[in-house]
C-alpha cells in the first residue's frame, strides 16, 4: 500500500512581527508553493532575515526594496550586494493603514498615535485633521502588539487590519493614508535558483561599479538601449570612499539574446558586476 507524504512547511523569513506588511508579503507566496504550508518567521533586522536563509533556518525570505512614495529601502538594498542570496520573485503589497485602538475606545478619546515613522508620515494629513500627536515606534505591527499589551488609555496605533485582528484591537478609522497609491515592492530571496517559466514576463536586477574615467558610466549603460530600464540608482560603496554602485532593474530574462548582449557589454566596461536576480514580474498588488 502506498502512503502519501506531505512536504514540510515553507519557512519564510521577514522583518518585523506578525501583522506587518512584510508578513502579508510572505503569506502571499502561497500560490507559488501550493503544495506547502507557508510559515512566516519574523526577525528584528534585515540582516537577520538574510542570515536565516543563508544558514538554512528558513527556506526563502521577503525583503522590502522599494516603496512607491518613500522610494528605495536603502538599508535593504545595500545588503543585497554582499549577500549570496538570489532574487527569485517579486511581490507588491498595497499598503493600507488602519487606526487601531483597544476595544471600547472612541476616536475622540485618542490623543497619541504610535507607529513606524514612515507610516506616521504617510498619514500626516489624517493626524493633523484630528489633532493627534504622532509618536515614532520601531514597527507598525510592533506598535499594535505593544498597545494591545499595555492597553494605554488615550493611545492608538497605525498598522494593518491583520495586526488588529491578531492583537485584538479595533479599527477606529480605516485606510487613513494620505495617498491611495502606496505600494511596497519586495524581493523573494532564495539560496537556490528556481525553475524559470518562460511564458511569464520577467525582470532582471543587476548591480555594478564603474571605473572613475570620463564617459565610463555611459559606456556601461549603452548596452541597455534596447531594454526597458524600470529603475536606476547609485549608492556609495562601503569598502571604497567616493566610489559608487549602480543598481539597475530592467524588463527581460537573462536567457533572452538582447539581455545577454546587454550584460556582455556591461561586463566589458564595469569594474565590478553582479546579477541580483532574474524573476517573474509581479502582475498585481496584494491587498
Amino acid at each position: 500500500m502506498a502512503f502519501m507524504t506531505s512536504l514540510p512547511p515553507l519557512k519564510v523569513a521577514f522583518q518585523g512581527v506578525l501583522g506587518a506588511n512584510s508578513e502579508i508579503a510572505a503569506l502571499s507566496l502561497a500560490p507559488s508553493w501550493p503544495e506547502r504550508t507557508i510559515v512566516p518567521i519574523g526577525f528584528e533586522e534585515f540582516a537577520a532575515v538574510l542570515e536565516a536563509v543563508e544558514t538554512g533556518a528558513c527556506d526563502v525570505a521577503v525583503l522590502p526594496v522599494e516603496n512607491s512614495l518613500a522610494g528605495s529601502v536603502l538599508s535593504a538594498i545595500d545588503l543585497l550586494f554582499s549577500s549570496d542570496l538570489y532574487a527569485v520573485g517579486e511581490v507588491r503589497v498595497r499598503v493600507r493603514h488602519q487606526l487601531l485602538a483597544p476595544p471600547n475606545t472612541r476616536l475622540e478619546d485618542i490623543t497619541r498615535v504610535y507607529s513606524h515613522p514612515q507610516a506616521l508620515a504617510q498619514c500626516a494629513g489624517f493626524l493633523r485633521k484630528h489633532g493627534l500627536t504622532p509618536i515614532p515606534a520601531y514597527d507598525t505591527a510592533g506598535a499594535a502588539q505593544d498597545l494591545a499589551h499595555s492597553q494605554e488609555s488615550g493611545a492608538a496605533c497605525i498598522a494593518t487590519a491583520r495586526a488588529g485582528e491578531l492583537y485584538g484591537l479595533e479599527t477606529l478609522a480605516p485606510d487613513i493614508e494620505d495617498e491611495e497609491f502606496n505600494i511596497t515592492r519586495f524581493f523573494v530571496l532564495s539560496s537556490e535558483h528556481l525553475p524559470h517559466d518562460l511564458e511569464r514576463a520577467y525582470k532582471t536586477s543587476v548591480v555594478f561599479a564603474v571605473r572613475n574615467q570620463a564617459g565610463n558610466l555611459i559606456n556601461c549603460l549603452t548596452g541597455f538601449a534596447r531594454l526597458n530600464m524600470t529603475k536606476i540608482e547609485s549608492r556609495p560603496r562601503r569598502d571604497r570612499p567616493w566610489s559608487y554602485l549602480i543598481y539597475v532593474d530592467f524588463e527581460g530574462h537573462t536567457e533572452d539574446p538582447t539581455v545577454q548582449a546587454a550584460l556582455s557589454s556591461l561586463m566589458s566596461h564595469a569594474s565590478l558586476f553582479k546579477v541580483i536576480g532574474c524573476y517573474p514580474a509581479a502582475l498585481e498588488e496584494v491587498n
